[in-house]
């Protein structure tokens, strides 16, 4: 009898466990989510900043998961409970047993409850409907100063961004290199849209090495942008930020990534977690011996107990994990504990630019560091997308998808 398999969150790891795990003829696997589509939060640079089109960053999911040989089954549905002592998970309109599970359930923005008004005035990334609503607030001022007539006062308008992390400062550099373009068709009034990264930290991009950090902060000041560290936000209100040194600056609108808080589901399980609510496994990844959670939900470590960085290769090599497990358990072997590692980093700096490093030892920047970087990115959409068409002409041929 064929093992039950159920996966919640159809983000990056949620995907890349199934695609390890669909050509197991011993499994059934059914993926949980409440959006109807996969969304690449690594492109949201290039989609908030008009670059990227709907299409680049959200992929159906029903049709991506009938593209495999044995289709995944797809259920559209928050799932409300795990009950791990019976081996079921309740979703808003029934309850669905498994054998193993896999909690794939990624974060989202933490708009911390100590500074006033961050949730109410902030713009989040996690979240299409998020990044979509500021990619219309973004296109809505470039839109006015394309109308803006010669005998108007000119209006400086400042873009905050609160986080100058890897989103953060991907995020920046793309909106500065699309009014830097923009400058060539709207004139001098582009000048004066004006980005500002802010940070507590004492560096941008904390925690990474002093080549990326250098060449990012080259590349954002030749961008124009204004960077400010040691920065700490007190309050937000309607047009200014306030920082606890008494200064302020007026914004226009402002995206926070300073942070991530993950998304659990309630349920029976003796769980420990973390200060951002992530899941602590045990060393193969395991909440009880067949639950396993993988991703930005979960706390995830290499060898030497060290923190890993909660990026899209993260998620995908725990994933690439779990679904080793499970088939190891199936086979009754005994199972390797998780050693994850970060092969390289890329950080992609608005137009063709980007800066790179790749085992710690390859370092490149510039236009090869964008081409590396692109062909990644572009091999893990293909890889979607083909697997999207087979699934959308398979539906379509028994008249499912019509």
């Amino acid at each position: 009898m064929k093992k039950q398999v159920a996966i919640i969150g159809a983000g990056y790891a949620g995907l890349r466990a199934i695609e390890h795990l669909a050509s197991d003829d011993r499994l059934c696997i059914t993926l949980f989510d409440e959006n109807p589509y996969h969304y690449l939060q690594t492109e949201a640079y290039g989609y908030i900043a008009g670059r990227f089109d709907l299409h680049d960053v959200a992929l159906d999911l029903k049709n991506w998961c009938h593209g495999f040989k044995r289709p995944v089954t797809f259920v559209q549905e928050r799932v409300t409970y795990i009950r791990s002592r019976t081996q079921e998970i309740e979703t808003e309109s029934g309850t669905h047993p498994y054998d193993y599970l896999i909690i794939a359930t990624g974060a989202r923005t933490n708009f911390f409850s100590f500074i006033e008004g961050l949730d109410r005035y902030g713009f989040g990334v996690k979240k299409l409907f998020r990044s979509h609503r500021f990619r219309t607030a973004f296109e809505a001022l470039l839109y006015e100063k394309v109308e803006q007539r010669p005998s108007e006062a000119s209006r400086v308008y400042n873009l905050a961004i609160g986080g100058a992390g890897l989103s953060g400062v991907e995020i920046a550099a793309e909106m500065a290199d699309v009014i830097k373009r923009h400058t060539k068709s709207i004139g001098e009034a582009a000048k004066e849209l004006h980005i500002h990264l802010i940070d507590a930290s004492a560096t941008i991009l904390p925690g990474m090495s002093d080549y990326i950090i250098t060449h990012t902060d080259k590349r954002l000041t030749s961008l124009g942008i204004h960077i400010r560290t040691n920065a700490f936000i007190e309050r937000v209100d309607a047009s200014t930020i306030h920082f606890k040194d008494g200064s302020r600056l007026d914004y226009t609108f402002m995206i926070f990534t300073g942070g991530i808080i993950a998304n659990r589901i309630d349920s029976d399980l003796d769980a420990a977690s973390n200060r951002i609510g992530q899941y602590a496994p045990d060393a193969t990844l395991r909440l009880a011996p067949n639950v396993f959670t993988v991703g930005d939900c979960a706390e995830l470590k290499d060898a030497s107990g060290k923190l890993l960085p909660p990026t899209a290769q993260t998620a995908e090599r725990s994933a690439e994990y779990a679904a080793y497990a499970i088939g190891q358990d199936i086979a009754g072997r005994a199972v390797r504990p998780y050693r994850g590692t970060v092969d390289g980093v890329f950080v992609a700096l608005g137009g063709r630019y980007a800066v790179g490093e790749l085992f710690g030892v390859i370092r490149v920047r510039g236009y090869l560091a964008y081409l590396l970087k692109k062909v990644i990115t572009k091999s893990y959409y293909l890889g979607l997308k083909l697997r999207l068409n087979t699934g959308f002409k398979k539906r379509t041929a028994t008249g499912e998808a019509l």
